[in-house]
């Protein structure tokens, strides 16, 4: 259960004192000793930050989860997690360890104009403790923290993971480590009224995949074949001498000559680097990014290369599966796999475009498109939600809808049609998938906001149309007829009308439902009311 109020957080946000270079950010590590001086009778973390983090608890990570706290429209509604840490003490000296890493928050977003590479990193923390004897006792931080770097040196999003494991500091996040040389964090007491608590289910470790070959390709790459496009990392398995640095670079296909394939990733770089310690074998996995690959291509490793070195590590929101299908013909057995594997692949926390290139943004208009398919495969309800809380909270004051959500375009206002309408197509396929109305009910105001932008811009014509910013047939497959979208050859207007007139229903349906008679009847003038346009 989250916190009870805003009051509730005794606890000071923290960074590191430590001065960085803004192009050069290793992850900081903080940590603090206390004493328990009794039995533990239950004991609750809460713990979120600006960036991702990772807690320890006497050397251990707490919890199962990845990429906390999420991607969220983070100065509006910024989550915290909560964790059962009950079984974590020990008697006597203990020690709290946290770890940061840039994620969403402290990220150049290569397809967007949003480039955060100014923001600092913190964390807000709170450990309460209750004994058995009924008393109880606060872990928090404040400026009684220390931080320090150490062997992340560099972890993005797009770019992957720079890791130089001879710079470990054994024992950072356990009782008994000299701290004597580490700095002190800068404290302050930042507003916490964005803080949220978690609604969708987190980001995990679901899956792990044997690689089924080793190929080496006629540009002398040797690639390891997982036998799945899949999203995550892979876990090193090594053992090499001190100071030997392994490159892997990560991509989805190969050419037609077989050849290591990486264009389509853009801006992405998606490698990892790694540099060993040496002196007896050694168990990798990165902290704060993630690949979308089926092909490893691996350099620098001093040995013979075996599928054994390398396991592959599927991570998404851990959603349980719902809906299955099968038939008699594999073709379609297989789009069915692919489109299973899609959705692992793209609701990694927001339900992106892709999970490869310099993009991986939460964009509208494959929402709305895919969110039945969503319902039907996966348990999406609480992932759904979170999302929409976003686009509620990033919504323009006059109903206008980003592109992506969270927004990380803002210089692009939005108002395409089918894009925006996500804010009104997605409530009603949950509503439609599962039978819960409070989701309505949540979504409602924005709902209204965007179908009465529209409602006002058709005017007397009943056709709505967008000013700038429309889309139209975005993925046709077909030649060219648009003169500003190639491909999209269906006429815009066409396209216009016919989702305006299905939010229009949609809302008409909602209101209805919802007890607002008036409303209802409002919007169901609309859908009696031709539209009024020539040679349509």
């Amino acid at each position: 259960m989250g916190l009870l109020s805003l009051s509730d957080w005794q606890a000071d946000w923290i960074k590191t004192a430590i001065i960085f270079d803004k192009y050069s950010y290793p992850s900081p590590l903080f940590r603090k000793e206390f004493t328990v001086p009794q039995k533990v009778k239950s004991a609750r973390l809460y713990c979120t930050s600006r960036g991702l983090y990772e807690f320890y608890l006497n050397g251990t990570k707490v919890g199962d989860q990845h990429f906390t706290p999420g991607w969220t429209s983070f100065e509006k509604r910024l989550q915290y997690q909560v964790y059962d840490v009950t079984e974590m003490f020990k008697p006597g000296e203990n020690a709290a360890g946290i770890m940061l890493g840039n994620g969403w928050y402290r990220a150049f977003l290569p397809n967007s104009d949003q480039a955060r590479i100014v923001n600092d990193l913190e964390v807000l923390a709170q450990l309460e403790i209750e004994f058995t004897n009924g008393t109880k006792q606060i872990i928090k931080t404040d400026s009684s923290w220390k931080s320090s770097t150490g062997a992340v040196l560099k972890s993005e999003i797009y770019n992957g993971e720079i890791y130089d494991a001879r710079l470990e500091q054994a024992g950072w996040c356990d009782s008994g480590f000299d701290d004597s040389a580490w700095k002190g964090v800068v404290s302050s007491q930042r507003d916490k009224k964005n803080l949220v608590s978690s609604v969708s289910e987190p980001v995990r470790s679901v899956v792990e995949l044997d690689p089924i070959a080793i190929i080496y390709t006629p540009e002398g790459d040797t690639v390891i074949d997982m036998g799945q496009n899949m999203v995550g990392w892979c876990r090193l398995q090594i053992d090499c001498p001190e100071g030997t640095t392994i490159k892997l670079r990560h991509a989805e296909v190969l050419d037609q000559k077989g050849n290591f394939y990486m264009a389509n990733l853009r801006a992405a770089r998606q490698e990892i680097i790694y540099t060993c310690r040496g002196g007896g074998p050694e168990i990798y996995e990165p902290h704060f990014t993630f690949q979308g690959f089926r092909y490893v291509s691996i350099s620098g490793y001093p040995k013979l290369i075996t599928r054994d070195i390398v396991k592959g590590v599927v991570v998404h929101s851990d959603l349980e599966c719902t809906g299955t299908f099968r038939c008699n013909n594999e073709l379609i057995n297989q789009l069915q796999h692919n489109i299973v594997w899609g959705q692992r692949g793209n609701f990694l926390d927001v339900p992106t475009d892709c999970p490869q290139r310099d993009e991986r943004l939460g964009w509208t208009g494959d929402a709305q498109v895919f969110a039945s398919t969503s319902c039907f495969n996966m348990q999406s309800a609480g992932f759904w939600a979170k999302w929409l809380y976003d686009l509620d909270a990033d919504q323009h004051e006059d109903g206008v809808v980003p592109h992506v959500i969270p927004n990380a375009m803002p210089s692009e206002k939005g108002g395409s049609s089918g894009w925006c309408d996500a804010a009104v197509i997605v409530p009603w396929t949950l509503y439609q998938s599962y039978g819960d109305t409070r989701i309505l009910e949540e979504q409602y105001s924005s709902m209204k906001l965007w179908v009465e932008y529209m409602r006002k811009e058709a005017g007397e014509s009943n056709l709505y149309m967008p000013k700038v910013g429309q889309f139209g047939d975005w993925l046709c497959h077909s030649n060219p007829k648009s003169a500003n979208i190639p491909g999209a050859f269906t006429d815009m207007e066409f396209i216009s009308v016919v989702y305006y007139f299905q939010a229009v229903d949609i809302m008409q349906q909602t209101a209805g439902i919802l007890g607002k008679k008036s409303e209802a009847a409002d919007y169901n003038t609309i859908l009696n009311t031709k539209c009024r346009i020539e040679n349509f």
